[in-house]
């Protein structure tokens, strides 16, 4: 699945998506591990399920997930996920966040 925000950061296709953002969303990153192909383990698992369970859609892909947020749900998504994760086995949670829209 093509994912714009993985695009340079000044291409076409990038700015076309961020820019239907206004600047008070972030894009949410997140990888797990352990990692292992076609097989997400419940760490894995239990982290998409907490930030879902926030109201929050998360597109899940083969090596990591991502989902979009307001600035004001950063805290309760990412602290969800993190303790989601290694409350069910994680051994490192890599959270990457981004700030879409306005600033780019």
């Amino acid at each position: 699945m093509f994912a714009p925000w993985n695009s340079p950061a000044g291409s076409p296709a990038r700015r076309s998506v961020l820019g239907r953002y206004h600047s008070s969303v972030l894009l949410l990153e997140f990888t797990i591990e352990p990692f292992t192909e076609g097989n997400p383990g419940p760490h894995v698992r239990a982290a998409v399920d907490a930030a879902e369970a926030l109201g929050v859609e998360v597109e899940f892909g083969p090596f990591g997930s991502s989902c979009t947020v307001a600035q004001s749900q950063l805290h309760e998504v990412s602290g969800a996920v993190i303790a989601a994760a290694f409350a069910n086995g994680a051994t490192h949670v890599n959270l990457h966040v981004e700030q879409l829209g306005d600033s780019q």
